[in-house]
This record gives C-alpha cells, structure tokens and sequence, in this order.
C-alpha cells in the first residue's frame, strides 16, 4: 500500500506545478485573508496549502514532509490501526486550516496579502513527530541536536520573526501549525504528553 504521506507529495506536486504555468490558477487558489473574511472564499484556506512560490519553496516542504510524515504515519498506525490513513488526511488538510487562522485575523482588512505553501501543516507534522519521540536526532545543516532542543529553536525564532512584516515569510503558520501539531498529537494519543516529559527527563547532554 503506499503511504498517504507520498499521495499528497503527488498531489501537492501536481497542483504547484500547474500553478507555476498559470497566473489565474494560483490566484485562484492562493491564500488571501480578505477574500477569505469578506467573500467567503473559505475554500483557500485549504487550497493554499497545495501552492508553493517556486521549485525551492516546493522542493523544501515536500522533503521535510517526506521524512516526518511517514514517522507520524508508523505512530499513528501504531496507535489507532486501520484509522490511522484517514485520521493522518484529517488531521494534514486542518492542520493547513489551523497554521492561517491567526494571519487571517491580523490581516482580513488588507486585499494586497497573500501566503501560500504547505509550511504551516509540514510543521505540524514535524511537531507530533518531536511529541512522540522527543530525542530522535534532528539535523540542521550537520549539526545534530534532538528533536525537542529543534523545537525550541524553531518555535522561538519563528515567534521572533513573525514580528518581522518584512521579512516575507508566514512564520506564523510555523508557529501556529506547530503548536497545532503538538495538541492534536496529544488528542490522538493522550498519554504522549506525559511520556515526553519523562523522555525529555531523562535527557543527558553527555
């Protein structure tokens, strides 16, 4: 069977491309807090998710997404069996959802923003990821850290750079997918919260 995971890199591929060769499709899709809160276009908070800006922004997030997306697939499978496909689908497209709920409050009044990217849901991934095996080994640019000393660096940075407007990037869907991704982890598997603290407990630096 192949893993849902690969299916929606399929997927998200298939429809960043043809967004690529057509201007009226990614402005059909993109997402646009103002047409979301003032024409209903609610459909964008999900589509916008299958959009990237180019061949880096595209190759960066399906790649993430394909090494923690199948983690979490193997612990969902674990926890809940042969619910575990369809729970993995729910819990990625309202992970899109969830990650832009705060860019849609801060900016429903301004018709010139606009974000695309998977990033928000991809860090949800990444995050229930880190919830269940929290000193799993991440590696950013060789250097080697555990997954939960990654998430404090990525939650704070993100929180500091989603003050920086200019910077061009939705960091608060990181944030935001991240902590989505760490509650909707424990509502899945309630006994996680728990075992991360006593994993995270018994880490040692040497």
């Amino acid at each position: 069977m192949i893993p849902i995971t690969l299916i929606i890199i399929g997927i998200t591929i298939l429809v960043s491309i043809l967004a690529f060769n057509n201007d009226q499709w990614m402005r059909k899709l993109i997402m646009n807090p103002y047409l979301v809160a003032n024409k209903n276009q609610f459909y964008r908070t999900v589509s916008s998710g299958f959009v990237h800006a180019n061949w880096m922004h595209l190759g960066f997030n399906m790649f993430a997404f394909f090494f923690f997306g199948r983690v979490v697939e193997s612990y969902f499978y674990q926890i809940l069996g042969g619910k575990s496909t369809l729970v993995f689908v729910v819990f990625y497209l309202t992970a899109i959802v969830a990650s832009d709920f705060i860019t849609i409050f801060r900016h429903r009044n301004n018709p010139n923003y606009n974000s695309l990217g998977a990033s928000g849901a991809v860090s949800a991934i990444v995050f229930t990821s880190i919830l269940y095996a929290p000193l799993n080994n991440i590696y950013i640019y060789f250097i080697k850290m555990p997954g939960f000393i990654f998430g404090l660096i990525y939650v704070a940075y993100s929180y500091w750079q989603s003050k920086n407007e200019g910077s061009g990037i939705n960091h608060d869907a990181h944030l935001f997918g991240a902590i989505y991704g760490i509650i909707f982890g424990i509502i899945v598997y309630p006994d996680s919260a728990g075992g991360f603290i006593e994993q995270i407990l018994q880490y040692r630096i040497f």
